[in-house]
């Protein structure tokens, strides 16, 4: 069995609702890392010299393959990515080996075949 991992960065007012959706497309969970900083193409706005961020959560999901796309998918609609400039950015990579997924792929197997 293959897998994917979806690198997402997120508005953390969307973190739980993406990690529903992503579950109900087929995700089988996500790492969770709070309070990432980034910057895009516009400058943060500033007050009085402070920086006013929205904080962002960076999820990871490893994806088995045949489900892959359309977790992407639901993760930037559910994020809203496309409906403004620096709602969120999610990246899909190609595993080449994982250990610790072999309770998974007895679930996963079922899964991927009704999809296939």
């Amino acid at each position: 069995m293959r897998f994917k991992l979806i690198v997402a960065f997120i508005e953390d007012t969307h973190t739980e609702a993406v990690l529903d959706a992503a579950r109900d497309a087929g995700a089988t969970g996500a790492t969770v890392i709070n309070n990432a900083r980034g910057e895009g193409l516009t400058k943060h706005r500033t007050f009085f010299g402070l920086t006013l961020d929205v904080q962002r959560d960076v999820m990871l999901f490893m994806v088995e393959e045949h489900l892959a796309r359309k977790v992407l998918e639901t993760i930037c609609r559910v994020g809203q990515f496309d409906q403004a400039s620096g709602r969120g950015i999610a990246v899909q990579l190609d595993i080449e080996d994982a250990v610790g997924v072999a309770h998974q792929i007895k679930e996963l197997t079922k899964v991927v075949e009704d999809e296939i």
